[in-house]
């Protein structure tokens, strides 16, 4: 499953070009969505993974760890990369995207494509600082 949802190495290495501003994390925002939402058997196969990882705890602390160094990765990157907002920044769009990504898989009829677009828009702008100086950033 991670080989198909980790963006390939082209796809890495256009996220590093042009300006590193709030623009471009929407950008990788609406290919992060758009990406898994992809791989839809893939994506809620890891859902059943953590639900059943509820109730075995052998496969909680492999799934935990696992997720972690996912997470601990995307954090690193995001920093590494010179893009704008912190580690927090990035954990709460880690979450709010992979919410998105459930309810655009498994109940589709909630929120139709262009609201999810805006929902996207409005994660970004509410949570990654504006570099140019403007009035972005957490509220």
């Amino acid at each position: 499953m991670y080989e198909r949802l980790v963006p390939d190495e082209a796809t890495i290495a256009r996220s590093l070009e042009g300006p590193r501003d709030r623009a471009r994390v929407a950008e990788l925002m609406h290919e992060l969505v758009d990406r898994v939402s992809t791989y839809r058997t893939g994506y809620l196969a890891l859902l059943e993974l953590r639900l059943e990882a509820a109730r075995r705890p052998g496969l909680r602390a492999v799934l935990t760890e696992r997720i972690r160094a996912d997470v601990d990765a995307n954090v690193r990157y995001h920093l590494e990369s010179g893009l704008p907002g912190d580690a927090t920044a990035v954990e709460l769009l880690y979450l709010a995207m992979n919410w998105l990504i459930l309810e655009r898989l498994a109940l589709p009829g909630v929120f139709p494509e262009a609201r999810l677009h805006e929902l996207v828009e409005q994660a970004v702008e509410r949570l990654v600082p504006d570099t140019k100086g403007g009035n972005g950033g957490p509220r």
